[in-house]
């Protein structure tokens, strides 16, 4: 049996040990490395209070408990059930010489034979319990207990102080990461690079993330538009989701964020990646209007703290700002390319894409049609009818061409009275023949107000064969165009292939 004077030099011993750290893990391994060297004692759990479920769970322990018995790492035990349970809600020691004749004690290591639990107190507060367990019956007397418990305030100060001093690293990182991702958003207003730096930044600053999804909302539905990470995507970038399904739609419905620390208890869980165990869903809202979710992933159970929700939204709120932003700019710019009187592409646009097509039908080898449209006695029409009539001709023939065309087709308005169209990997034969099409459909159109047929005339040409270059191209369907006018309009022309010959003069 100890001496008070030993008692008091341990406590103090013990006490400057596990107060002269900050760091949780540290703190950990001296309460462990006292329980061993100054009691003596080999088997030994250290349990923290999970505050959101009202568990214990093992933190930090000594003996073999890893390797059997129920209390291993991480192992959670409810605040009703055994002697740690007991420990902590009656806010006392709990001691069972004989294990096997307490109905409170929870099998665990096979050898236990005696058992007592010690809460760990701040405030009258329960943070924690120490769990203290030997082989032989009655092994702890009540001075080894007594002193058991004041080590136990020793060690809650510690854990207490780690706790402290963590939450509040993790504030900073936090805040820290909250201006990381509002520096590097705001600048951004392409919204595919936008959506790929939020994963980045997400994933950069806060390491609970292993797998970051931006969904956006449209038409009613999520889509997926981005994700980053290092998980395995169950799923493609673009897959819309079914109203209502999975965690995102309900945080997305709710307006509020939605955690799961164990997705395998979630029913009808949608796994957009294949080792996921955590997910966090945070709703991204600007001014009142839902733009999408925040989907994030970990390979972890347990992996969001509530400590991480605020932070968290903080980010979300930011993204979503940047998020609206770059639709705003999205939309200027499609205005910029936008005919106002018919809807479609004006000139500007047409500009741009024929060379995008051209570029990538010169590094693939492939073909690339223009079909030149012009509506035949357009001028009259207007003389006769009056210009309002005219525009309505304008949007009625911009609207049938659109409809028969491709999606992948660009329909522009080139001018006045003249549409231009790019039928990418398509050479001017198949042109010919969409071409054909759209002059037979406008031409039987029933235009209101409008008492004789609307005729239109086209122009084809095609890269490579009738031009390498834009303007040759263009050039080449103009012509044909023309040569369709003077041969009676309301026809389709393809461009004449200018041959050489063997000395070089064109024919």
């Amino acid at each position: 049996m100890l001496e008070s004077t030993q008692k008091i030099a341990l406590l103090y011993d013990a006490s400057q040990a596990i107060l002269s750290t900050f760091d949780l893990d540290e703190v950990l391994n001296q309460i462990l490395t006292i329980i061993r060297d100054y009691f003596q004692l080999q088997n030994c759990a250290v349990l923290l209070l999970d505050n959101p479920s009202q568990q214990l769970y093992v933190r930090a322990h000594l003996g073999q408990r890893d390797l059997e018995g129920d209390l291993k790492l991480g192992y959670r035990v409810s605040l009703e059930k055994g002697l740690i349970g007991a420990a902590a809600r009656l806010k006392r020691p709990i001691y069972a010489p004989d294990v096997s004749k307490d109905p409170r004690y929870l099998k665990g290591v096979p050898e236990t034979k005696s058992e007592v639990a010690i809460p760990l107190m701040v405030r009258d507060q329960v943070v924690g319990v120490l769990d203290f367990q030997s082989d032989q019956l009655s092994f702890f007397d009540s001075s080894m207990v007594d002193l058991l418990t004041l080590f136990s305030t020793q060690a809650s100060l510690a854990l207490e102080n780690a706790r402290l001093y963590s939450s509040e690293r993790r504030r900073s990182r936090q805040l820290e990461a909250i201006n990381a991702v509002a520096r590097q958003t705001t600048a951004v207003l392409d919204l595919d690079e936008l959506l790929t730096v939020v994963c980045h930044v997400l994933l950069e600053w806060f390491p609970a993330i292993d797998h970051v999804a931006v969904l956006l909302l449209e038409n009613d539905a999520l889509r997926v538009r981005a994700f980053e990470g290092k998980l395995t995507p169950n799923v493609a970038k673009g897959v819309q989701l079914a109203p209502g399904a999975g965690i995102a739609s309900l945080a997305l419905e709710s307006g509020h964020s939605v955690t799961e620390n164990d997705v395998n208890n979630v029913s009808g869980y949608i796994a957009g990646f294949a080792e996921t165990q955590s997910e966090m869903c945070v709703p991204l809202v600007f001014l009142g209007e839902k733009l999408g979710v925040l989907a994030l992933d970990s390979a972890r159970k347990d992996a969001f703290d509530v400590e991480d929700v605020q932070p968290l939204e903080s980010v979300a709120d930011i993204c979503a700002g940047a998020i609206q932003n770059a639709n705003y700019f999205e939309r200027a710019k499609e205005l910029a390319y936008i005919d106002g009187l018919t809807g479609i592409h004006n000139r500007r646009y047409f500009e741009m894409r024929i060379l995008e097509e051209m570029e990538r039908a010169q590094r693939f080898e492939g073909r690339l049609s223009v079909i030149m449209v012009d509506i035949d006695h357009f001028k009259r029409l207007n003389d006769e009818f009056g210009h309002l009539l005219g525009d309505e001709v304008l949007r009625g023939v911009s609207l049938i061409l659109k409809q028969q065309l491709r999606k992948m087709d660009v329909l522009c308005r080139y001018g006045g009275d003249e549409f231009a169209v790019v039928i990418p990997e398509a050479g001017s034969e198949n042109a010919h023949h969409i071409a054909e099409k759209l002059r037979r459909q406008v031409e039987s159109h029933d235009f209101p107000g409008v008492p004789r047929k609307v005729i239109i005339s086209c122009g084809v040409a095609d890269y490579p064969t009738h031009g390498v270059t834009r303007d040759e191209v263009v050039a080449a369907a103009d012509s044909a165009l023309y040569l369709a006018k003077q041969s009676g309009r309301n026809r389709v022309k393809t461009a004449v292939v200018k041959r050489e010959d063997p000395a070089g003069a064109s024919r």
